[in-house]
């Protein structure tokens, strides 16, 4: 049964809770993935909780008064009911809790009353206050039988200390397997409102919990945690009412963290090798000691950690390598795999410790589109201890130990970060200089699937609340943010949460008018020969809308996406933001009708994998807008120029060929035939790709979008090529193109020819794809390279062959301008065609070498070779390692005469 079926069930007939009784109850503190609140008080604390455990259930009471009391008999009843593992199980009843038995029996509940806890019971009823029997209950829950229990903890707390409830307390000893807690907080008497859907887990509790106290242990006598290890760590998300850091760095991220659990403890480290280093010695023992909890046990190592159990030797603590078994004290493992993870969940939460480490960013980077904080196999182990590790690397380093107190915790963050929302205040230390975290680790967070987890799903709803109460913050060009703002934790933690939402409409502060309600069928090309491609729908979703999109069943499953916008830049590392961080929106394609949300709009692309064969496929949208659309050689100019370009979206885009433009659709609306442009766009592309030697046709067309804000440079290659808005003009102004150039885009056009067998990274990065700017602006655009770009006047050649010979021909020196000088005189000694061939070449060659100086020496063979031409004293003139081998086997090709480093060396 889901969270909401089983709320529904027990609050079933209740009209009000009447806690106005003879009776103080205590707030209920809730961890974990399977806790979630039945009641809160009117200060939002936790009256009833429900959980489970194994196969068992519990129905957890803030006093046994409750239980007792006929105000309550229909919300008993419905407990108990839920609680039973089969409609006939007997009820089992505490002598304590004669009238509880009474009222059950009155509602026709088979129950034994006033009897220990036997093995013919289906459900237990008991107060709090007695532990004698809690390692058989829990064992009976776990199997399958339901607890209902119910008592306050705010009178043991006075006699023994507030401090030692949680982890002493007698019901603590069986409901915190499960996720819940009594605490020593009394709650004020009232009558409260039954919720109509499952209420919000608070995001802080007080517990007084001496988490300080397990701090101070874990590093005594460690002031410094060396994590040089063997490998470069992840990130920790410290996200539980109960796990606190052990180590922040000075952007406030955790590299090691620990947690309690149930009865049970975890210390969890970023990289393996942190586990076994000499370095965390000290450390590593105090953590074993801690997580053994006094019993001097069994410490279990997996035999990838064999290294630690010598460091266990010279201290005496017995250890053995093996995979988990049940007479271990502490169990010490990698966080690479999640086969054990009921185990391991059970071992903690009845009193067991766990040293577990692991870094993400690996398989993050192997499984990509998939969110390491959810799917990672360590994080199917360590979400619900409220510890889980990131998908994102940082760099080792020696770092100060945390010592518990006022350091960030994601939770701590976000409540102070509501109490400022709420109270329209200025933003205050600490948390201004935690918000930067705070708006990453939402977005972690908000990536862990909520559906059907209330322990997740109230985080959500709290962080839809801040969002609706403050509104999503006004961001553009002319009304920039500060990445470490206010505004900009609000933006990215609204991107993250919509992309929780199927429609994020609420989240939006004013709808877009105009949309239309009438489906549009549009075909896409479904084959794809090349990498994976954006099919354009010409078509626009408007902000916080949402779009149903029909497919023919054959696209279902079939490895499409849908995707909205094509802003692709992330720009969560930039000072400013002149928009939102992200922008995109993107979903597998899933059932047949399907609807997409994207909380800050855009143009619509069906994303079509490398080598899908699915031919011409029509889809039907409803509920967005037609965009500007030109495709040359298909779109009508009559059209176009009538109707098409006049569409309503705000972004428009032009097609030739092998290029698509997306553009502000207002610089096109003046465009009243894009033929002749896209013609030249045309004929650029086929120079391109001659010169490339690849076919004339892309097999996916190259992008270039224009956007408010892009991630670094002017412009930057990729699919899409990123632009700003401002180089639009130069890209569909014919004239302008003809007469001073394009520089900037056919560069990086020139950046996506570039290939690895080739390139000599860093010193041609910036190099090499110039060749085909020179090449594009002289054989298409007609302008001669000294006019090209200002860095090629003959001048400027030569003061800078002369500046890099005279620093001695050093090949740290050789790159950008310098580099592409070499390639110019070969262009300029024996044309393009040797270029082309070379190119071609490089294709079919395997076996080519990964290393500069190798690969420098292989282009220096192939290009004399082609040309005919020993070349080796031109290259070694520009400093390049050409092996003595190499100019020996050179030497019986034809001198260079023309060679133009003759004249700087003599």
């Amino acid at each position: 049964m889901k969270p909401s079926a089983t709320y529904e069930l027990l609050v079933d007939s209740v009209g009000e809770w009447d806690f106005t009784g003879g009776f103080v109850p205590c707030e209920l503190l809730l961890v974990g993935e399977d806790a979630y609140p039945v009641l809160l008080s009117a200060e939002k604390q936790v009256l009833i909780a429900v959980s489970r455990y194994g196969k068992g259930k519990m129905v957890v009471i803030s006093h046994e008064g409750i239980m007792k009391s006929s105000k309550f008999s229909q919300f008993l009843r419905n407990a108990v009911e839920w609680l039973k593992p089969s409609p006939a199980a007997l009820v089992g009843s505490h002598h304590r809790l004669d009238s509880l038995s009474q009222l059950l029996l009155g509602a026709g509940i088979k129950v034994e009353a006033g009897v220990a806890l036997s093995t013919h019971h289906g459900v237990y009823c008991m107060d709090a206050y007695d532990s004698t029997q809690a390692k058989d209950i829990v064992c009976f829950v776990k199997e399958g039988g339901g607890l209902l229990i119910g008592g306050q903890a705010w009178h043991w707390g006075s006699l023994h200390g507030k401090e030692k409830v949680l982890f002493e307390f007698p019901g603590n000893q069986v409901t915190s397997v499960a996720g819940v807690y009594f605490t020593g907080n009394p709650v004020a008497k009232g009558i409260f409102k039954v919720a109509k859907k499952i209420p919000k887990i608070p995001l802080t509790v007080p517990h007084q919990a001496s988490l300080g106290l397990d701090s101070a242990f874990l590093l005594h006598g460690v002031s410094e945690l060396d994590m040089v290890t063997e490998g470069t760590p992840s990130i920790l998300l410290v996200h539980g009412v109960l796990s606190f850091p052990l180590c922040l760095d000075s952007s406030h991220r955790c590299l090691l963290a620990a947690a309690r659990y149930g009865r049970g403890r975890v210390v969890v480290a970023t990289h393996e090798s942190q586990l076994f280093s000499p370095k965390m010695a000290k450390f590593l023992l105090n953590a074993v000691r801690w997580l053994d909890a006094g019993r001097k046990g069994l410490v279990g190592v997996d035999a990838s950690l064999e290294k630690l159990c010598g460091l266990f030797s010279e201290e005496e603590v017995k250890s053995q390598v093996s995979e988990l078994t049940g007479n271990m004290s502490v169990y010490c493992c990698p966080s690479y795999s999640d086969k054990q993870v009921e185990t391991i969940h059970a071992f903690v939460a009845e009193g067991g410790g766990l040293l577990i480490g692991g870094q993400a960013w690996y398989w993050a980077s192997q499984n990509r589109g998939k969110a390491a904080v959810a799917e990672y196999p360590g994080n199917k182990i360590l979400n619900r201890f409220g510890l889980s590790i990131l998908g994102q690397s940082v760099e080792a380093a020696k770092l100060p130990a945390t010592a518990f107190g006022e350091h960030y915790h994601f939770r701590k963050a976000l409540s102070l970060f509501k109490s400022h929302v709420d109270k329209a205040e200025d933003l205050k230390a600490p948390l201004k200089g935690w918000l930067p975290r705070l708006a990453q680790d939402c977005a972690a967070f908000l990536r862990i699937p909520a559906q059907d987890c209330p322990a997740y799903a109230s985080l959500h709803r709290i962080l839809a609340k801040v969002l609706r109460q403050s509104g999503i913050p006004h961001v553009s060009r002319h009304k920039p943010v500060k990445s470490n703002s206010k505004e900009a934790a609000l933006l990215c933690m609204a991107t993250e949460l919509s992309y929780t939402m199927t429609d994020c409409a609420a989240l939006v502060q004013k709808s877009a008018t105009g949309v239309c309600a009438l489906p549009v069928t549009v075909e896409i090309d479904g084959t794809n020969p090349g990498k994976t491609a954006w099919r354009s729908t010409g078509l626009y979703l408007p902000e916080g809308h949402t779009a149903v999109i029909t497919f023919p069943c054959r696209l279902v499953g079939a490895g499409l996406q849908v995707q909205v916008g094509c802003h692709a830049d992330d720009l969560s590392n930039a000072e400013e933001l002149k928009r939102a961080p992200v922008v995109i929106r993107t979903c597998d394609i899933t059932c047949q009708k399907q609807s997409v949300s994207c909380l800050w709009g855009g143009l619509i692309y069906i994303i079509v994998p490398e080598r899908s064969v699915l031919g011409k496929v029509p889809i039907t949208v409803e509920g967005a807008v037609r965009a500007p659309f030109f495709k040359l050689g298909e779109t009508c100019e009559n059209q176009w120029k009538a109707s098409i370009r006049h569409y309503p979206a705000p972004w428009a885009e032009l097609a030739a060929e092998s290029l698509i433009l997306t553009v502000p659709a207002d610089s096109i609306r003046h465009l009243e035939n894009p033929k002749p442009l896209l013609t030249l766009w045309n004929e650029i592309m086929v120079a391109i790709s001659k010169l490339a030697a690849i076919p004339t046709k892309f097999p996916r067309p190259e992008r270039i979008v224009a956007d408010v804000q892009i991630s670094c440079g002017w412009m930057h290659s990729g699919y899409p090529i990123m632009c700003h808005i401002d180089s639009v003009k130069e890209m569909i102004d014919v004239k302008h193109m003809k007469t001073t150039g394009l520089w900037g885009p056919v560069h990086e056009l020139g950046h996506n020819q570039q290939q690895q067998a080739w390139e000599f990274p860093p010193h041609t990065t910036e190099a090499t794809c110039n060749l085909w700017s020179v090449y594009v602006h002289e054989k298409v655009l007609g302008i001669p390279r000294h006019q090209a770009h200002e860095a090629l006047t003959s001048q400027c050649r030569e003061e800078r062959i002369r500046e890099y010979l005279k620093k001695g021909a050093q090949l740290k020196d050789w790159n950008v301008w310098t580099a592409l000088e070499t390639y110019l005189q070969l262009q300029e000694g024996f044309g393009w065609d040797p270029f082309t061939h070379l190119f071609s070449d490089y294709q079919k060659m395997s076996s080519i070498p990964k290393d500069d100086p190798s690969k420098m020496n292989l282009w220096a063979q192939k290009f004399s070779q082609q040309v005919n031409r020993n070349l080796a004293p031109f290259f070694t003139a520009w400093g390049w390692p050409i092996k003595k081998e190499l100019s020996e086997e050179l030497s019986s090709l034809p001198t260079w005469e023309q060679d133009p480093m003759k004249s700087y060396r003599s």
